[in-house]
């Protein structure tokens, strides 16, 4: 499958701009390839975090679990 690709522009502070520069020129890559491949690692150890964040809400009783079932009940599944 090809992904669609959206260009955004970004502002970074120089020290980060010099390593991105400097690491795509050393692994002959592209620099929006390497922040691509970063942001991917970056966000599943943010989905970890949401996940133990749920986890905690759920023990302190500000979240509540909805039984599967009654969810597919609802949606018509």
């Amino acid at each position: 499958m090809i992904e669609k690709h959206i260009r955004l522009n970004l502002t970074l502070p120089e020290s980060i701009a010099n390593e991105l520069t400097s690491i795509a020129h050393e692994l002959h890559d592209k620099k929006s390839r390497i922040v691509a491949k970063a942001l991917e690692l970056y966000f599943d150890e943010l989905d970890g975090q949401i996940a133990e964040k749920r986890l905690d809400n759920l023990k302190l009783g500000k979240s509540e679990l909805i039984d599967a079932e009654d969810v597919w009940k609802e949606l018509g599944l």
